[in-house]
């Protein structure tokens, strides 16, 4: 087992992926929780809401920082 230096991760990055993972995670678990109280509009919203989150998640990254 190795370390992982972290240090050249800038702040702006950390928080960037720490608000995108809550809110794409949220959505699924609301998602699922939808599903198995039989509100599947609104479980499929959910899912559909992470799936845009996670795209646009991804075009930030690579457009911020992947492409300066």
């Amino acid at each position: 087992m190795s370390l992982v230096d972290v240090s050249d991760v800038s702040a702006s990055l950390f928080i960037l992926g720490v608000v995108f993972l809550l809110l794409i995670f949220g959505l699924l678990s609301f998602g699922i929780l939808s599903m198995f109280q039989q509100k599947f509009r609104r479980g499929w919203f959910s899912f559909a809401g992470a799936v845009i989150s996670f795209v646009v998640f991804m075009f930030v990254l690579n457009t911020w920082y992947l492409n300066p």
